[in-house]
């Protein structure tokens, strides 16, 4: 079996990890003097979010240079003695690459701004008139999705940024650039790789104007994508180390022939289908309550096809683009604790490798910001504009990016009570939420009932079990949306998880027989389990195995 079946992967955003410093800002020493905690939560790899020279206008994914360290983090040193510390301790580091775009700032655009043929061939540029795009596509972070160069009389794309431009896969010289930095890296000891909205890569034949919805249905998943992944693997050698692909509006079909192993792309896929239950009309920028039977149906599509047909998921809740679980689907308040640890259960029970993004396995919350002038990334600042223009208040506006902003995952991590909760000596480059007093790794590194000591057997529970790892899933009908429960079956072993969603008892309607089980693990007092399980109280969790 693949070692990533069994793996349990932590996800760092250096900038709020920790600052080993002083200045304000999380590093890359941060990360090595903190491996060791790291180690304790039984995490076998540790991705990294960039830390490549940037200009940071989106914090790190908008890469200047691939082979060298941002200043910031520290140096190309440091990233040697993170690699080493790191395998010492029996953990990977796995690298983000951003392989879509670059800046605007990267040496590559430069010359292609100076008219450099060779390398305006790198990027997508179209001929056109100034007050004419190339098509009406929007980039993800607002507005038009290309920007015109009067120097060049021509437009760029760019699906992210405006100091983004994207790159062109269709060129080979580009494939090959991008086969040497991951060789660059393999060399170092990186163990694995995470590809940035990597399906975003291969861009159609023809632009043309999207007249229903914002130009991705012609760039996901575009016509060259496998053949450039099978390309980039076989090239590089990278087909035996664990590699992930962040799908953006992705299919189902797609991810699993990018996950399957006879195709040698990609170990296994991100995808956000689950994480957009809670938009409105598809709008992330529009609130809605959490649809949990359309969140269930979504898993059990992913789960059930993925098994059929060989593929494999990359399960999470949380990411440095995403809020924080918890205030998004949990209880931030009276029920803190057992909302976090359910939803750990939800996600690390399932068939697919676990992700942890720092902090999540302390259940930290989304920091609760109140003024324009807190947040720091840019996709937050543009929208909070765009639904000032939209006609929405100053405070509608400010609650909605209160739930939805990306800088929700991005302050500090919270390491203890002290001032700016242990993350740094001096005032953070982005605010700590209040509640760092009571919910930080040191006070529940103190708690044996505490939601990091959960996450620590939940991870022990997959290494100790092949059930978890490889078992078949089936999920279980005739309950309330809001019961999220699934069994997993390997030879005579079962496994059944059981999870209320919500703040009230639920009926299983079913009353489910607990003969022969035993409680693997679950967030209520349990002194005897009881002949059946008929209702599960507010946000409880409960697994069961036999055999």
């Amino acid at each position: 079996m693949e070692d990533f079946k069994k793996s349990t992967i932590y996800q760092v955003y250096p900038k709020s990890f920790y600052d080993s410093n002083g200045d304000g800002i999380g590093d890359i020493k941060g990360i090595t003097e903190k491996l060791d905690y790291i180690k304790s939560l039984g995490a076998d790899y540790i991705w990294s979010t960039p830390f490549f020279v940037s200009p940071m206008n989106d914090n790190g994914y908008d890469v200047e240079d691939y082979r060298n360290i941002n200043p910031i983090f520290g140096t190309m040193e440091d990233v040697e003695e993170l690699i080493g510390e790191a395998e010492k301790r029996g953990i990977g580091i796995m690298l983000d690459m951003v392989f879509n775009h670059t800046s605007t700032r990267h040496e590559w655009f430069r010359r292609a701004l100076a008219g450099e043929k060779e390398y305006m061939d790198y990027y997508i540029f179209k001929e056109g008139e100034p007050d004419v795009p190339p098509t009406n596509w929007e980039s993800k972070f607002g507005g038009s999705a290309w920007e015109y160069v009067p120097t060049l009389k021509k437009w760029y794309l760019h699906l992210f940024d405006v100091t983004q431009a994207d790159l062109n896969w269709n060129n080979a010289k580009v494939r090959e650039d991008m086969k040497e930095i991951i060789r660059f890296w393999k060399k170092k000891g990186v163990k694995g790789f995470r590809f940035d909205v990597v399906n975003l890569i291969s861009k159609p034949e023809i632009f043309e104007d999207d007249w229903e919805g914002d130009g991705r249905r012609f760039y996901s998943d575009g016509p060259r994508m496998h053949e450039f992944l099978k390309e980039l693997v076989a090239d590089t050698g990278i087909h035996d180390m664990v590699t992930v692909g962040e799908m953006s509006s992705t299919s189902l079909e797609h991810c699993i022939r990018y996950s399957n192993p006879e195709e040698k792309e990609l170990s296994m896929c991100f995808n956000f289908h689950h994480l957009k239950v809670d938009y409105k009309d598809g709008n992330k920028w529009e609130l809605e309550k959490t649809d949990f039977g359309k969140l269930k149906k979504i898993f059990e599509a992913w789960q059930t096809e993925m098994e059929k047909h060989n593929g494999w998921n990359a399960v999470f809740w949380c990411n440095h683009d995403q809020p924080r679980i918890v205030s998004r689907m949990g209880d931030e308040k009276e029920y803190w604790k057992e909302s976090a640890k359910m939803l750990a259960s939800c996600i690390h029970l399932l068939r697919g490798t676990p992700y942890i993004y720092q902090g999540e396995e302390l259940g930290m919350t989304n920091p609760g910001y109140k003024e324009i002038g807190e947040y720091r990334d840019v996709e937050s600042i543009n929208y909070y504009h765009i639904l000032l223009q939209e006609g929405k208040g100053r405070e509608e506006a400010l609650e909605i990016l209160g739930q939805r902003s990306r800088d929700n995952s991005r302050s500090p991590m919270q390491w203890n009570s002290g001032k700016y909760g242990g993350f740094s000596e001096n005032e953070p480059w982005i605010g700590i939420p209040e509640n760092y007093k009571y919910i930080n790794a040191a006070a529940e590194e103190q708690d044996s009932d505490s939601v990091l000591n959960y996450y620590r057997e939940l991870i022990r529970l997959r290494k100790k079990y092949p059930i978890i790892q490889e078992g078949s899933i089936e999920f279980l009908h005739g309950m309330r949306p809001e019961i999220f429960a699934y069994k997993r079956v390997l030879g005579g072993q079962e496994l059944l998880v059981l999870n209320n969603m919500t703040d009230k008892n639920a009926d299983l309607k079913e009353a489910i027989s607990c003969q022969g089980f035993l409680r693997l693990i679950g967030n209520y007092p349990c002194e005897k389990l009881p002949d059946k399980v008929g209702e599960l109280r507010p946000y409880e969790s409960v697994v069961l195995m036999k055999g």
